[in-house]
Order: structure tokens, then sequence, then C-alpha cells
């Protein structure tokens, strides 16, 4: 058996948690591999609508499996409202969630340095969540960090103390004022505490067993491609590898472990916080963009930049990730547009290019635009697609020698139409 990776094509809020709900009946154990709370996976069912950070999409559904990897950062105050919203909705996360020992430890103190090191930038922040993501990987990296599998250990506190001087010595440096630290310690000690009562497990033996017994894996990347520390927009990107190379770093899973790549891109492209972004409308279309999708921030609550789709980008992370089906989410939010442009290439100094250049935030990019007639039309999961639409996804296959397996038509999990017959 194989693993099969679903991640973001764009800057993350591409709808991956609806997509891991529509496909989790497939499989048997669903895998969180990177990133921590800054993600925000919402699904939606039964006129509910659920949004997890840090816990992996598949809870909902009885008889699978949830790995949180090892290549995932967890805040303990944050998880546990995780796990007090599915108490309330009589989910027995127990049965359904395995931790890895392995899966690093977000602090208080991360959270404070987080803060301190943005405002330090001034107008040249990166447009961080402030949960602490950048320096719980800087420690991890640094060898300095704390883990899940930490909190069984005698000298847990200790090692704890020790961290969290040395983050606050680097505070200090920030001219930065610490304050509440003792009552979020607090609750995040209990919260901890908490956390013990599901099973930790050496995820990377538990992965590869389960792959030997035959069982089917998703793997669930967070964020988007277009965000990864590696290839992304870099400074203006997330801490972790978002691609499906993450996977394997994430899991401890063989590259040759992997089987297909689904990768999710919305019909049109978003973007939250700082950072380039080529095809942003900064206009009333932009905005008519965002309020007929709701583009506001799972986690965040910000508004999300709103653009035309950016072929460039695109065809970029079918490359990068070696994508074996794609999936359009969105599709609805374009149903009132008589128009629609597509970024085909850009062009700097009067060149055409379709390769993503080293500085994505180069002020010299300019958009090369293909218009296309759209549909006006409302789309239904049950009905066939309009012919302005299907020419539109046989654009986007021909121009990415990629298939389009899935079409999300609304945000609930009814509303999509599997195109690929080996997914129904």
């Amino acid at each position: 058996m194989q693993v099969d990776v679903l991640l973001g094509m764009q800057w993350g809020d591409e709808g991956k948690g609806k997509i891991v709900d529509v496909l989790t009946p497939k499989y048997d154990i669903i895998a969180r591999f990177q990133g921590g709370p800054n993600a925000g996976h919402t699904l939606e069912f039964d006129g509910k609508k659920h949004v997890l950070h840090t816990i992996p999409s598949g809870i909902f559904h009885e008889g699978k499996m949830n790995l949180i990897g090892n290549g995932v950062v967890i805040d303990p105050i944050i998880f546990r409202k995780e796990i007090n919203n599915l108490i309330a909705q009589k989910v027995p996360y127990k049965e359904r969630l395995l931790i890895s020992r392995k899966a690093h430890l977000i602090l208080p103190t991360h959270r404070l340095l987080d803060a301190a090191s943005e405002a330090s930038k001034g107008k040249d922040k990166i447009g961080s969540t402030l949960k602490g993501i950048g320096p719980t990987y800087m420690d991890k990296t640094g060898r300095n960090g704390l883990r899940v599998g930490d909190l069984e250990s005698p000298d847990f506190m200790q090692k704890y103390e020790a961290l969290k001087a040395k983050h606050l010595h680097m505070i200090e440096r920030f001219d930065f004022k610490v304050e509440g630290l003792e009552e979020i310690e607090k609750q995040w000690m209990e919260d901890a505490k908490f956390m013990q009562d599901i099973p930790f497990t050496n995820s990377e033996y538990y992965i590869n067993k389960a792959l030997k017994a035959g069982k089917k894996i998703l793997a669930e990347g967070a964020q988007g491609s277009l965000l990864d520390i590696e290839f992304g927009s870099y400074p203006f990107v997330t801490s972790s590898n978002t691609i499906c190379a993450g996977a394997c770093t994430g899991l401890g899973i063989a590259p040759n472990k992997i089987g297909e790549v689904f990768g999710i891109f919305k019909a049109y492209c978003t973007r939250v916080g700082s950072g380039p972004f080529p095809t942003e409308l900064e206009d009333a279309t932009g905005q008519r963009l965002r309020d007929i999708g709701h583009e506001y921030g799972a986690t965040t609550g910000r508004p999300r930049r709103c653009g035309w789709l950016d072929m460039v980008a695109l065809e970029y992370a079918v490359m990068l990730n070696g994508v074996t089906k794609l999936i359009m989410t969105k599709a609805d939010v374009l149903n009132e547009f008589e128009t629609i442009e597509v970024c085909t290439a850009y062009s700097i100094d009067g060149k055409k290019t379709d390769e993503l250049p080293f500085d994505h935030a180069d002020k010299r990019i300019q958009t090369v635009y293909e218009s296309r007639k759209g549909w006006v039309k409302e789309l239904n999961a049950k009905e066939a697609l309009p012919a302005e639409l299907n020419d539109y996804i046989r654009f986007i296959e021909e121009e990415t020698s990629c298939p389009i397996a899935i079409v999300s038509l609304g945000p609930d999990r009814t509303q999509t139409l599997v195109r690929d017959l080996q997914l129904a």
C-alpha cells in the first residue's frame, strides 16, 4: 500500500478540510504531517460548520483513525478547545485520535516571542498568525524544542523552565512587555496534562506497520504550497514544508510510499496577510469575490485578499508536488461573473515568462491575462455543468497536464461533483 497526499496549491485556504471530509470514507487513517494551529480547516455538514486547527479532518467519521504526525506543532490550550468542541458534539475522540510523541509543543513563551518579533518588524511584518508557530519550529531546528513525548518524562518541568528562561531572555532584547504569563502558563499546564489522556504513539512505526497491514492512509497538509519554507514566496511563508515532500519527513514514510497526490486549488486566488500576490484585485471586483466567497480567515478572521487564478503559480505547485489529480473548489463563487480573467504568464521588463521568479515580490512583475466567458448560472452537483465551466476546467487541465478529479460547488460535503469515477 501507499500513502495518498492531499495539499493546497496556493497560499492556503483552498478548502482542504472539506475535501478530506469527502474523501475520508475511502481511507482507514487520516494523518496531519505539518503545520499547527495557524491552520484552519473548515468542514460543513448537517447544517453545521466545524473548524479544526490541529486535529485531522477525518475525526467526524466512525471507524477512522486520525494521527497528528511528528511534523505538526501543538499548542495544548488550542488543542483542548478543539477537543471540547468534539465533546460537545459527542464525538468519541479517544477512539479516533493518536498523537506522535515526536510532535513539538508550542509553549506560552513561543507565542510571546512570535508577537515580540512581529511587532519589531514594523511595516515589514510577514503576517504571522501570532500562534507561536515560527519560534517553535526555530527551537525544533535549533535542537532546543520540547516534544509531546517529553510530557511523559520525570524531568519535564526542568526542561520546560530551561526553555522558558531562554525565551524570556530573548524577549527582553525586543523591549516587549510580558503580561499575563503566569495565568496562561497555568492553563497550559492543565491542558498539557489533559493531552496525556489521548494515546501517544511512535508514529513512524504506527504508519509503516499500517501500510504493511494494507491500511489506506491519507496525509493531510496544512497551509499551501506557495507558503512552503523552501519554495514559497519567501520570506512571506510559513515555517514548515507544505509540499508533498513534507509528508515524508512529517510522518516518517519513504518517498516510494507516496501514491496519489491530490492538489487543491480555488477557482480564483486568495491570500491572508502580507506577501506578494501578482493577481490581487484591490478594487470592487476583488471585494465582490470576497463577499460572495465569504473570504475571511477561519483561524484569524482576517479578510482575505482576492484575485484571479494565477496559472504560473498553479503550474509551479503542480510541478513541485508531482500532483496526480487536481481538485477545484469554490467554482460557485464565480457564478455571477460574465467574464473571468486568468493569468497565463508574467511579464518582467517586457519579457514574458511562465516561470515563477526568484523574488515573487519583484515589483517589476506584470500579469498577462486571458479572458474567458463565465457561466452565470447556479451550480448543482446533480446536474450537468454549464459548457463555460467545462471549458474553464479543460483549459486548466491542458495547461497543467493534470486532470481535475473533483469540483466543489459549495461548502457542504453534498455540494461536491466527483468527475473521476475511481474516486466515487
